[in-house]
């Protein structure tokens, strides 16, 4: 079975065993996706989807966000981790959709990545799921499934990881591959415990790279 062979096999499963896969980031508007996904760096969705509630409950659009002093937005964000750091990423980056972009977000690629503490994974994370592009997120479950799979081989670089699926992932099924993957690998294909190999959909397809 070659590597495409495989991904195909692979996202066909996924899809039977977790059909509704979606974000786990809770989002209203794609501004508050933009900073949902800052503040999970290093921090669980379900944290970040308790700790943005009081965010907006104080600062509930872009304008209000982008004239909170860091300092303030810091006391709010802190049980995220960082705060410091992803209090003044998310006060740079609301000022700038404010005064650029009409309080909107960026609709292309390349300008997100502009954007104060957006990489590639956030990047390609507001494509799929705000604007339906093709997107590969290589968060920490796509990087563990994919190596331990066999989709790749021992690369742990996420954008090494990204470039390496692309070529083996339809550009359609990219998103909600990346989504299926995180449900997995929350519930069975674990990362601080042994893998629940008995009870996996990939059991008997899997390269198991652990």
């Amino acid at each position: 079975m070659t590597k495409k062979e495989l991904a195909l096999e692979v996202i066909r499963r996924l899809k039977e065993e977790y059909p509704d896969a979606g974000c786990t980031l809770d989002y209203d508007q794609a501004w508050k996706l933009l900073v949902s996904v800052r503040l999970a760096a290093q921090c669980t969705d379900a944290r970040v989807n308790v700790v943005v509630e009081d965010l907006y409950a104080k600062y509930p659009d872009v304008e209000s966000l982008a004239k909170a002093e860091p300092e303030d937005i810091e006391a709010i964000v802190k049980p995220c981790g960082l705060g410091k750091s992803k209090a003044r990423d998310i006060s740079a980056c609301m000022r700038i959709l404010h005064e650029q972009y009409g309080d909107n977000i960026p609709t292309t690629f390349e300008e997100l990545l502009k954007l104060p503490g957006v990489g590639r994974k956030s990047a390609n994370l507001i494509m799929g799921d705000v604007f339906g592009k093709p997107a590969i997120v290589t968060d920490t479950h796509c990087i563990r499934l994919s190596n331990r799979i066999g989709l790749v081989d021992n690369i742990k670089d996420p954008k090494k990881v990204e470039m390496a699926l692309w070529k083996i992932i339809p550009p359609e099924e990219g998103s909600d591959f990346c989504h299926r993957l995180v449900y997995h690998g929350r519930d069975v294909c674990t990362a601080r415990t042994a893998p629940h190999c008995e009870k996996c959909c990939l059991e008997d397809i899997c390269r198991k790279n652990i």
